[in-house]
């Protein structure tokens, strides 16, 4: 049986990597995964965000140019740790 390829052997690096950070509807939402992705991939991001069908949640996407597995694995597990933040995909 052959294992499923790991994110790692997937990617080269350097290469566009997008966050989709679904939370909770709150304004300060793009602000605070900003934050986190300015920490460890600083640049210029103007992030999308779109309400949920019901408009509690919003989902804010963000490409980076990712230069190494470690950044990317970093970046998801600072932004699921922002507290209104329900998933990173």
């Amino acid at each position: 049986m052959q294992e499923e390829p790991k994110l790692r052997d997937l990617l080269e690096f350097p290469c566009k990597f997008t966050y989709k950070v679904m939370g909770y509807a709150k304004p300060e939402l793009p602000d605070l995964v900003l934050e986190v992705i300015q920490r460890h991939a600083p640049g210029d991001y103007s992030p999308t965000v779109k309400p949920s069908g019901k408009g509690t949640y919003h989902a804010v996407s963000v490409t980076i140019t990712a230069t190494s597995i470690e950044q990317v694995e970093t970046l998801y597990k600072e932004l699921a740790d922002i507290e209104i933040v329900r998933m990173v995909l």
